[in-house]
C-alpha cells in the first residue's frame, strides 16, 4: 500500500533536511489523537482547562458580540468538547445555524459527531476532514454570518509568517460581518509552560513518540521507539515551546514505503512542534496585519490565555470558490 502523497512529502523534505523536522499533522492519527485528548485533562496542562473557563464565563458575551449566526465553523475541532459551551448557548435562541467541524483525523470527527448527535439532537452537522487549506474555499457553502472558531492557541504551532499567512487566507474566504474568535496562550514564567509539555506521566512523551509509530505504520519504516526520547524545550529568543524527538544512539532507519534511508546521530533532534507564546501588545498588530479588525478581548484572571474576537472589516470582496488567492497579496 503506498503511503498518502501529502505525508510521502513531507517526510521526505523533513528528515532529509540538515535540520531535520517532521510537520505536527502528523501527529493526528486515530492513536494521536486519543493521546492529545489525554493531554488536556493532565494536571500540567493548563491551556484547554483555562480556555474552557473563559468560554464557560463569558459565551453569552462572545456570541452576542459576533451577532445572528448561520453557521459555526471550527479548524482544528478534535474532540469538540469545548465548543459545546458555545453550541449549548447558541441553542438557547431560536435562530436555526449549522455547526462546521473541520478536522485533519477523520476518526475524531465521527467520534465527536455521534457525541454531538446524543447532546445536541437535532443539531446539522456538516463535518469536513482534511486539512484548514483544503476546508477554507468550501466556506461559502454554510450559510452567513459565520463564526470561525481557531481555539486552543493552535495558531501557535506556526512560524509567525505562517501564522499572519493562515490568518491571512481565513479572512479572504469570509465576508463583511463574519467574525473569528482565537483562543491564544500568552507568554508566562518557563516554570509553568515546559511541565505543561512534558508531564510527569509521560503523555505527551507518547503522543510525540507516536509520530514514529505513524511512520512504521504508514511509511513502512522500522523505528525503534526506545532507540528516541521526548524532549520539550523553552526558546526564549523565540518565544515558544519547541518539542524534539532525540537519537539516543548512532542509527539508520529504513523507511521502505519511501525507498529512503536516513540516518541519526546519537544526540540528534527531528524538531516536531513548536508553540510560540504570544505578548499582548503584539496581538492586535498580529491580526490587523493579516487584515482583521480586533473587536474584543476575554483574559482569564492570571493573564494566562485570552480569547480575541476579530471581525472582516466592510469592504472586503470574499474569494470565489474555484479561484485561489494570489500569494503574497
Amino acid at each position: 500500500m503506498s503511503p498518502d502523497p501529502a505525508l510521502a512529502a513531507a517526510v521526505r523534505q523533513g528528515l532529509l533536511a540538515r535540520a531535520k523536522w517532521l510537520p505536527p499533522w502528523l501527529f493526528y492519527d486515530a492513536a494521536g489523537s486519543e493521546l492529545f485528548e489525554r493531554i488536556t485533562e493532565l494536571p500540567e496542562y493548563y491551556p484547554t482547562r483555562t480556555e474552557r473557563a473563559l468560554l464557560a464565563d463569558h459565551a453569552g458575551e462572545i456570541l452576542a458580540a459576533a451577532g445572528p449566526l448561520g453557521a459555526l465553523v471550527e479548524l482544528g475541532s478534535g474532540s469538540a468538547t469545548k465548543t459545546r459551551i458555545l453550541l449549548a448557548e447558541l441553542l438557547k435562541g431560536d435562530r436555526p445555524f449549522r455547526y462546521v467541524p473541520v478536522d485533519v483525523s477523520q476518526s475524531a470527527l465521527v467520534r465527536s459527531q455521534a457525541e454531538l448527535a446524543e447532546a445536541f439532537p437535532g443539531l446539522p452537522v456538516t463535518p469536513l476532514a482534511g486539512s484548514y487549506e483544503a476546508a477554507l474555499p468550501r466556506l461559502e457553502a454554510h450559510p452567513a454570518p459565520r463564526l470561525v472558531l481557531f481555539l486552543g492557541s493552535s495558531l501557535g504551532n506556526f512560524h509567525l509568517p505562517a501564522a499572519r499567512a493562515l490568518l491571512t487566507r481565513i479572512r479572504r474566504y469570509l465576508a463583511p460581518g463574519d467574525n473569528l474568535l482565537l483562543g491564544l496562550d500568552l507568554a508566562k514564567d518557563p516554570g509553568v509552560l515546559l511541565p505543561a509539555y512534558d508531564d510527569r506521566a509521560g503523555v505527551t512523551a507518547r503522543f510525540n513518540l507516536n509520530l514514529l509509530a505513524r511512520l512504521n505504520r504508514e511509511a513502512g519504516a522500522d523505528f525503534d521507539l526506545a532507540g528516541f526520547r521526548h524532549r520539550a524545550l523553552w526558546n526564549p529568543r523565540q518565544h515558544r515551546i519547541e518539542m524534539h524527538l532525540e537519537s539516543l544512539a548512532d542509527q539508520r532507519v529504513t523507511l521502505a514505503a519511501l525507498g529512503l534511508e536516513v540516518g541519526f546521530r546519537s544526540g540528534e533532534r527531528v524538531h516536531t512542534e513548536n508553540s510560540y507564546k504570544f505578548r499582548p501588545a503584539h496581538i492586535e498588530g498580529l491580526l490587523r496585519s493579516a487584515g482583521w479588525e480586533l473587536r474584543r478581548q476575554w483574559r482569564d484572571p492570571r493573564n494566562w490565555f485570552t480569547l480575541c474576537l476579530a471581525r472582516v472589516p466592510d469592504g472586503h470582496s470574499p474569494v470565489r470558490a474555484g479561484h485561489s488567492p494570489t500569494p503574497g497579496h
